[in-house]
């Protein structure tokens, strides 16, 4: 998939156009509140007229068919404002909307509540994907170099043995080779950004050419070379039915001793029971902000690991990044109701592919 620039992630505000486009804020009113900031919901107050309900206004419902006042306001709905806590937009749902025309999700994945039938029906289907992409790439490239010199493991055991290790043994960052498995959407953000370093990247994606390896920096390579050469390896695969536990005890097996694991994408990619093997041997360090289960059971040795640092599932959009979603999704808005294609579209074919 495409990556758009940073800039892509705000846009000007528009002149309200002469029939503003109707539209129902569907999302609970926590994501309300977090995804239209004051100066973003300005901007969509100028742009549209946001109908008075909205399933974050009956929280009671969890359909959009089982509120009277939603239903009888969909006939009326051009575009659906969507977010976190949106209920399923069903094959029911469109039949009761006959004018809708867009889907515009200020939050991550649609996969979870648009249903296919969306694409029959020719309506646009947008995501702020790539808002919620970009702090998970920043976070993704800090923890790469502070593993380059294995700030995480050597922390922990400053603090256990109170005394400053030998700086023989940390390995540095100079040169390392720092393998990626997947070219998603947040994979081609972190090459992107690897280009400011001295390191080698390399990268293993069943969909991506060598041509298109190289334009991003990367070599292509298979799996097994991808985790026998990596110095640092970061997870970016989508997790899919084929993707749960791809990661298992061979392909750990074939990391070097001394190695690290990164996953900001998907607990349940990596095998759980191999991956606390190989922790708890000490062979290699671990840098998780997602595990499999999530949040990890209060026995887990992984809690405990020097080698093994792990965060909150934290990478993706927190705080005042939030505001990042709203800003996307308002300038989807915008660019509806000027008539202008939306600039962060997922199609029927972007739809199959993704989480």
């Amino acid at each position: 998939m495409r990556t758009e620039p940073d800039s892509a992630l705000t846009v000007p505000s528009a002149e309200p156009p002469a029939a503003r486009p109707k539209v129902m804020l569907a999302m609970n009113e926590s994501s309300r509140v977090r995804v239209l900031v004051p100066q973003v919901r300005a901007r969509l107050d100028r742009v549209a007229e946001i109908l008075p309900v909205g399933p974050g206004a009956a929280p009671e419902s969890n359909t959009f068919l089982g509120d009277a006042a939603i239903r009888d306001k969909l006939g009326e709905v051009e575009v659906l404002l969507t977010g976190w806590g949106c209920p399923a937009i069903t094959p029911d749902v469109l039949a009761a909307a006959p004018k809708l025309r867009a889907i515009i999700h200020a939050a991550g994945s649609v996969k979870g509540f648009v249903d296919p039938a969306v694409f029959d029906r020719g309506i646009q289907v947008s995501s702020a994907v790539v808002a919620n992409a970009l702090p998970v790439a920043e976070f993704t490239v800090a923890t790469i170099v502070l593993s380059g010199k294995r700030a995480f493991r050597l922390s922990a055991e400053y603090k256990l043995s109170r005394r400053k290790p030998d700086p023989s043994f940390i390995p540095g960052s100079y040169g390392s080779t720092v393998g990626l498995l997947g070219a998603s959407r947040i994979g081609r953000m972190v090459a992107e950004r690897l280009r400011a370093f001295d390191l080698e990247v390399l990268i293993s994606d069943p969909y991506l050419t060598a041509a298109e390896a190289a334009e991003m920096g990367t070599e292509l390579v298979d799996l097994d070379t991808l985790f026998t050469r990596s110095d640092i390896l970061s997870v970016h695969a989508p997790l899919l039915p084929e993707t749960v536990g791809m990661v298992d005890a061979r392909l750990l097996g074939l990391l070097q001793d001394g190695s690290v694991l990164i996953n900001t994408s998907r607990g349940r990619i990596i095998d759980a029971a191999a991956l606390e093997k190989e922790c708890r041997s000490g062979r290699i360090d671990a840098v998780l902000d997602v595990t499999d289960p999530e949040p990890l059971p209060p026995d887990s040795p992984l809690l405990d690991l020097p080698n093994v640092f792990l965060t909150p599932h934290l990478a993706g959009a927190v705080g005042n990044e939030v505001a990042r979603l709203g800003e996307l999704a308002v300038g989807e808005v915008e660019r509806f109701a000027a008539g202008t294609p939306l600039q962060h579209s997922i199609t029927a074919a972007d739809y199959r592919r993704i989480a």
